[in-house]
C-alpha cells in the first residue's frame, strides 16, 4: 500500500508494488473487489502484451465515461478489448496499482498525475479529460457560510486534489487559514484538512467527526438525500467548467500499441457525448451495471442536479456558469494546466512540494499531455462544437472563490 505523509506516494512503496502487488495491499487500500477482480485478469507478470486492457476508477460520476463506453460495448466497437473496470477505495491505492500496472488506463486526479510524473518521475501521460464540474462542498446541515468552518476539520479526498487546491482557495476568501495535523480553533479562524476516503465522508459527517468534505459527485447527492449534509457551494461555481479528473495511461503504452489508446479515445469521446445527452439512462446504467454502488436516486440527482435551489441557497453564484452540472468534454485545455500548476504553489500539503519550484506553469501541459488521440476522436465524431468546444480548442480560464 503506498504510504504517505497524509497518503502521499512514495518511490519505496511504488518500487515494492512493481515487484508483487499482492491481494493483501489491494484489500488494505481498494477493496475486496478490486482484489478479486485483478487476480481473475492474472497479475502482472502473467499478463500477455496483447491481453485486454484493464482500467481503475473511483465510484464516482466524473468516473462516468469510461465506464460507459465499457458497460455499452463502445470499447469492442473501437476493436479494443478491455477488462471489466477495477473499482478502487481510494486515490492512493489507484495510484499505486496504475503506477505499478496492475492497470493499464484510469481516471485519475489531474494534480496527482503532476505529482507522478515530476515528482516520482512516473512514466504517465494524461490522454484527455474525463469530464468537467461535478464536485462540491458539502458540510453539516447546520453550517450556513465557510465562515461557519472555523474550528473544524473538513475533509479532502487526496492533498494534491482540485478539491483541496479549490477548498483552500475558499478558505482564505472567508479569512480563514487551513492547518495540518493540527487542532484547528474558532477563535483562530483555522480549519483543519484531513485526507479521507470518499466512502468514508458521508458517514463521518453524519457523526460529527467532521465539518464537512470536498470531493466529487454522487457523494454529495447521497449526503442530501439521507438528510446528512447539505451543499454549501459548487466546485464548478469557484473554477468554471475545470477538470477534476483525466484519462491517464503509461507512456510505454501509448509508444507501443497507439491503435489501442486511440480506439480508447474514440470509445470514450463517444460515451461522453452520450452521457451528456442521456443523463437519467447513465444513472440506470452505472447503478444496474454495478459501476457505482452508491443507490439510483443519488447516482440520478448528482447527474441532473437542478439549478434553481441552489442559485437561491448560494450554492451557485454564478447561474450562467452552470456549476452545479457536471458536463462530458474530453478536450484538455493548455490554459488549464498552466493555472493549475501556478495554484499548486499556493497549496498547502503534507508532503513535498519541491518538485513544483522547477516547473515552468507554460510548458508543463506540452510535456505531460498528450492530446494527438482525443483531436482526432473529436475530428472523427464532428468536430469541436460537437460538444460544444471552441473551434481552436483554447480558452482563458475562470477562478473566483468568492
Amino acid at each position: 500500500m503506498i504510504h504517505l505523509p497524509g497518503t502521499e506516494p512514495t518511490r519505496r512503496g511504488l518500487l515494492r508494488g512493481a515487484a508483487s502487488l499482492g491481494a493483501a495491499t489491494l484489500v488494505g487500500g481498494a477493496g475486496v473487489a478490486a482484489a478479486a477482480d485483478l487476480a481473475r485478469h492474472g497479475g502482472a507478470g502473467g499478463r500477455r502484451p496483447d491481453g485486454p486492457l484493464r482500467i481503475g476508477y473511483l465510484p464516482i460520476t466524473d468516473a462516468s465515461p469510461l465506464l460507459l463506453a465499457h458497460g455499452r460495448g463502445l470499447f469492442d466497437d473501437a476493436g479494443v478489448p478491455v477488462a471489466r473496470p477495477v473499482l478502487f477505495r481510494s486515490w492512493a491505492s489507484l495510484a499505486e496499482a496504475f503506477t505499478t500496472r496492475q492497470v493499464d488506463v484510469v481516471h485519475l486526479l489531474m494534480p496527482l498525475a503532476v505529482q507522478l510524473r515530476y515528482r516520482l518521475g512516473a512514466d504517465v501521460k494524461v490522454l484527455a479529460w474525463n469530464h468537467t464540474n461535478g464536485s462540491a462542498l458539502t458540510v453539516a446541515p447546520s453550517v450556513r457560510g465557510v465562515e461557519e468552518l472555523a474550528g473544524t476539520s473538513v475533509a479532502i479526498p487526496y492533498w494534491w486534489s482540485i478539491h483541496n487546491i479549490v477548498l483552500q482557495e475558499m478558505l482564505r476568501g472567508a479569512g480563514l487559514r487551513p492547518v495540518i495535523r493540527r487542532d484547528p480553533s474558532r477563535a483562530d479562524g483555522t480549519v483543519r484538512l484531513v485526507v479521507m476516503s470518499p466512502a468514508d465522508m458521508l458517514p463521518a459527517l453524519h457523526v460529527g467527526t467532521i465539518g464537512g468534505y470536498i470531493v466529487a459527485d454522487p457523494f454529495n447527492a447521497a449526503a442530501e438525500a439521507r438528510g446528512v449534509g447539505r451543499v454549501l457551494r459548487f466546485v464548478g461555481d469557484v473554477w468554471r467548467d475545470h477538470a477534476c479528473c483525466a484519462v491517464l495511461s503509461h507512456g510505454s503504452l501509448i509508444d507501443g500499441r497507439p491503435e489501442r489508446i486511440q480506439g480508447v479515445l474514440h470509445a470514450l469521446s463517444q460515451a461522453q457525448r452520450w452521457a451528456g445527452e442521456h443523463r437519467e439512462e447513465t444513472a440506470t446504467l452505472l447503478s444496474t451495471g454495478g459501476y457505482l454502488p452508491q443507490p439510483l436516486p443519488a447516482i440520478t440527482r448528482a447527474l441532473t442536479y437542478p439549478a434553481a435551489p441552489y442559485a437561491e441557497s448560494g450554492a451557485l453564484r454564478r447561474p450562467d456558469w452552470h456549476g452545479e452540472r457536471i458536463d462530458f468534454r474530453p478536450f484538455p485545455f493548455p490554459g488549464f494546466t498552466e493555472r493549475l500548476i501556478e495554484a499548486m504553489r499556493t497549496t498547502r500539503v503534507d508532503g513535498d512540494t519541491g518538485f513544483l519550484d522547477s516547473l515552468d506553469p507554460s510548458a508543463v501541459h506540452g510535456d505531460l499531455v498528450d492530446d494527438r488521440f482525443v483531436r482526432r476522436a473529436l475530428d472523427a465524431l464532428g468536430g469541436p462544437e460537437t460538444f460544444g468546444l471552441p473551434a481552436e480548442l483554447t480558452r482563458i480560464e475562470e477562478v473566483n472563490p468568492a
